[in-house]
């Protein structure tokens, strides 16, 4: 087992690769975001279909994903982050908030949990699973995702 020390270490690399996907993502730069991810990646997300596998899979639905932004950056950010590491794997849960001008003129403003898995291959901390949710409302069936973080004192 390792001491801290070293898990500390590894902790600053899969921070340092969590917040340069924010970054790109914030950017819109496909390519980049996507370098973030390992080629065996499953996505459970927010919208159909059920999962995605693949960095095809992962391209099509962020490249979708872009496209219904206006110009200029996306506004993203992570809440409320939770992040365990290991030798050669990690895992962080938090709330994600986006909150940008959309091609429609709309805004989105929006909160939903994410589940992050990541793997490190060949000196890189990569994602191998991805995990992404909205509450429901049991009475209608219908996503919760007008739903903000509480603060509690």
């Amino acid at each position: 087992m390792k001491n801290n020390d070293q898990f500390a270490a590894q902790e600053a690399q899969v921070l340092w690769t969590i917040n340069k996907r924010l970054e790109a993502i914030r950017q819109k730069n496909l390519e980049l975001t996507l370098s973030f991810y390992s080629h065996r990646i499953v996505s459970f997300d927010v919208v159909d279909p059920l999962q995605l596998s693949g960095l095809d899979d992962i391209r099509m639905r962020l490249k979708n994903w872009f496209s219904t932004f206006g110009e200029g950056p996306i506004g993203f950010e992570i809440a409320e982050p939770f992040l365990l590491v290991r030798e050669d794997v990690a895992f962080c849960y938090n709330l994600n908030h986006v909150f940008a001008a959309k091609k429609d003129g709309g805004i989105l403003d929006m909160f939903w949990r994410e589940t992050t898995c990541y793997q490190k291959m060949n000196g890189k901390w990569l994602i191998v699973h991805s995990h992404n949710s909205v509450p429901f409302d049991i009475q209608t069936g219908k996503a919760s995702v007008g739903l903000k973080p509480t603060t509690e004192g």
